[in-house]
């Protein structure tokens, strides 16, 4: 009772988590101790009187009413407290005793989720539209829009292939935007990231303050992952009575559901089914998910994460330091790096964005598009946001977006999270031609009244929305029509230096100062994370892009055809051992002094 008095946590909670009994044995022995009967699951019969007010509220539901045969039995999960109050109820009403049994809180949650599946799966689907009206891509991403997208960014790279034929006066302005200025960004924030103090670090928290919070892991097709998630999960440095470790798994996916539920012994642990309906996304996943949410704070670990087992601790430390932040992305980092050339580049290109581009970013108070795993928000911001798109194939970059529209703040957390690159073409291919289709989601949708977004963001981070996200897509295309037209104009002149058209030069030195600033960035991201041995390996950076232009025309085709169908990167699939990186499982703690 002293410890958990002084750690701020139930009692009955304590005892299933840190002695290590589960909950069901803990409710059971609960049951037996008030003279009531136990139930490990609420049995249902689809009779069940459930009128949901809050859905939001499913997470602290401690009961639910089920008919059972010809009667109506409530199912209890009770605090302790309210386990004390239950005891001198029954002496008063002995005959509660034959409509009420105990059960384990979890319990009450899966019952309620199979009960409310259809409001769930609506909530999941809309909660976005509801809440923000016109922000979501399942209403804003109608057929002409993505028609006059597509047929315009198709344009744009015709016309930069055939530059020596003309047009060179439209088409400076805006390959000045879209190239030159993210060069000179990626440039500045190299320097930047050398010079700036780093940010001081968030003094740590006790276990006693500690907050709760929920770890949300989306599954589908990843029973192979299982093993590696729980060796990572279950070694994670935080109190194990103030942990909620959800695993999100899809209904379509039986093994790794089975996979999933051979681990529930753990008490940390809890399954949510994720009903078939469209869209198949990992954003709708979430949703459905989030009204079981307990935690202060929440975070997204994706199938193949490794975390440094201190994350979270360092993360509630960073909220509570600073109660302005609402979202703390961790750097991404690539373990697989050295397996073959694609890996390679794909590691280079993530030190880069996560080592340098957004910390420049949030250094310099600009929107930040998330990362797909590892963010870390407060639930409350979550919610008020409309969490995140179910329709929006890049749920990240869009919420991160949104997220700064409404003026949350996100800021980068010191902790790395070791994740798998795809090994073969056909996986990475698949995953960036989603990427790309996400972002030009989000450009479309965001961009829907131009005149409320500058209202939302200011010009500063308009312009910066503009430029940006505008680059990550225009950017690969333009340099491919570029490798053409170079092409072209060798063909048309033996010496193309000394032919009439003198933009030429003015050309590459544009196209030769963009490839600086992509390069030098990831150099810079390579070398602070000590890889240098795949520096040489960035010369084939010209040829990545290449891939990286196929992808986008492949996601232009994708977005007029089945703009939200979610293409799965299936992991596990080095050849490296991961389990490295994993924290071992440590041993039940020891308690410090209660009474401290």
């Amino acid at each position: 009772m002293a410890t958990a008095r002084w750690l701020r946590v139930d009692p009955l909670d304590l005892c299933g988590h840190r002695y290590g009994l589960g909950a069901s044995v803990v409710f059971e022995r609960a049951a037996d101790w008030v003279g009531l009967a136990f139930s490990p699951v609420v049995p249902s019969t689809g009779e069940a009187h459930v009128e949901v007010r809050r859905i939001d509220a499913f997470a602290q539901a401690r009961s639910i009413r089920e008919k059972l045969f010809d009667r109506e039995v409530v199912y209890l999960a009770p605090r302790f407290s309210a386990l004390l109050q239950l005891k001198t109820y029954l002496v008063a009403y002995p005959e509660m005793r034959h409509t009420t049994c105990i059960t384990p809180p979890s319990a009450i949650r899966a019952g309620l989720a199979q009960l409310s599946a259809p409001q769930l799966l609506d909530e999941a689907r809309q909660r976005l539209s509801r809440r923000w009206p016109f922000a979501s891509a399942s209403l804003d991403l109608g057929r002409w829009a993505r028609l006059v997208f597509v047929t315009g960014l198709i344009g744009l790279s015709l016309l930069a292939a055939l530059w020596p034929l003309g047009w060179q006066s439209v088409l400076l302005p805006l390959v000045t935007v879209e190239l030159l200025v993210p060069a000179a960004f990626k440039l500045v924030a190299c320097i930047a990231g050398r010079t700036a103090a780093p940010r001081p670090e968030a003094p740590p928290i006790g276990d006693a303050e500690l907050p709760v919070y929920s770890v949300l892991v989306p599954l589908r097709d990843e029973a192979q992952m299982v093993p590696l998630l729980r060796r990572m999960l279950g070694g994670l440095d935080y109190p194990a009575e103030k942990l909620d470790i959800k695993f999100v798994v899809e209904e379509r996916s039986p093994a790794t559901l089975t996979a999933v539920r051979q681990l529930l012994d753990d008490p940390r642990f809890e399954v949510v089914v994720v009903p078939e309906q469209q869209p198949l996304t990992k954003p709708k996943a979430l949703d459905y998910a989030l009204p079981f949410v307990r935690g202060t704070y929440v975070v997204v670990y994706d199938a193949e994460d490794i975390a440094n087992p201190d994350q979270l601790r360092l993360a509630a430390a960073g909220f509570a330091a600073d109660p302005g932040v609402d979202c703390l992305q961790a750097e991404l980092v690539v373990d697989n790096a050295r397996e073959n050339l694609l890996t390679g580049l794909f590691a280079g290109e993530y030190a880069a964005q996560f080592g340098i581009v957004m910390p420049a970013l949030a250094r310099w108070n600009l929107p930040i598009p998330l990362g797909g795993t590892s963010n870390h928000f407060r639930t409350r911001a979550l919610r008020e946001v409309g969490s995140w798109d179910a329709f929006n194939v890049t749920e990240d970059a869009d919420l991160g977006i949104r997220l700064a529209r409404l003026r949350y703040r996100t800021e980068m957390l010191s902790s790395q999270t070791y994740e798998e690159a795809p090994v073969n073409l056909g996986a990475w291919m698949g995953q960036r031609t989603r990427w790309m289709k996400g972002w030009m989601q989000t450009l479309i949708v965001h961009n829907r009244d131009p005149r409320r977004l500058w209202q939302d963001l200011g010009w500063r981070n308009f312009i910066a929305f503009e430029i940006y996200i505008g680059s990550l897509i225009v950017s690969p295309l333009l340099h491919t029509a570029f490798l053409v037209s170079l092409g072209i104009d060798f063909a048309r002149h033996s010496d193309p230096f000394a032919a009439s058209d003198s933009m030429l030069p003015c050309w590459l030195a544009i196209l030769l100062f963009g490839y600086a600033g992509s390069i030098l960035v990831v150099v810079a991201g390579l070398l602070r994370l000590g890889q240098r041995r795949l520096l040489l390996l960035q010369l084939l950076l010209p040829a990545y892009w290449v891939l990286h232009a196929i992808a986008t025309i492949r996601a232009c085709i994708e977005l007029l055809t089945r703009p939200h169908f979610w293409a799965k990167t299936t992991h596990g699939l080095t050849r490296l051992d991961r389990s490295f990186n994993a924290p071992a499982t440590p041993s039940a703690p020891e308690f410090e002094d209660a009474g401290r």
